[in-house]
């Protein structure tokens, strides 16, 4: 593993851990918020996303007929990773604090710190390896 691939896979957990931090600003501080904001918009999508990089990284993105972008695979799947992290995060932070209201132990900094916790497990696992897609013969059902 290189640094700049170390910095990169520490960077969400980086960022709850600030958030975390921020909560020692006052309650109004746009600070506070923007470090929160982002971090639960964006910090266990992408730790958890981050596991499975490179079976995601197997198919690449299949452009239109006419190759007018040169970069289109590329733009795609970056796209693609971006919003499944945006999308996964959220899930995320609803599956946190439902199971923390029905625990009766639903608060704004338990939400956090769980999830800045399963965002640093996550940064810490092991990458799950890709697998070459399935050959099928021809002519068979899936």
């Amino acid at each position: 593993m290189t640094p700049q691939d170390l910095v990169i896979r520490m960077l969400p957990p980086f960022a709850g851990w600030l958030a975390l931090a921020a909560l020692a600003l006052p309650g109004g501080s746009p600070l506070r918020g923007a470090a929160v904001t982002v971090f639960l918009a964006a910090g266990p999508g992408a730790a958890l996303i981050g596991l499975c990089g490179p079976a995601l990284r197997v198919r690449s993105a299949r452009g239109p007929v006419e190759r007018r972008d040169p970069g289109f695979a590329r733009h795609s799947d970056l796209l693609e990773r971006t919003m499944l992290a945006v999308f996964v995060s959220i899930a995320a932070v609803m599956t946190v604090a439902t199971v923390l209201i029905a625990t009766h132990t639903f608060s704004a900094q338990r939400v956090l710190l769980a999830l800045t916790l399963l965002t640093t497990l996550a940064a810490f696992c092991p990458r799950l390896r890709a697998s070459p897609p399935s050959r099928t013969r021809k002519g068979s059902v899936l």
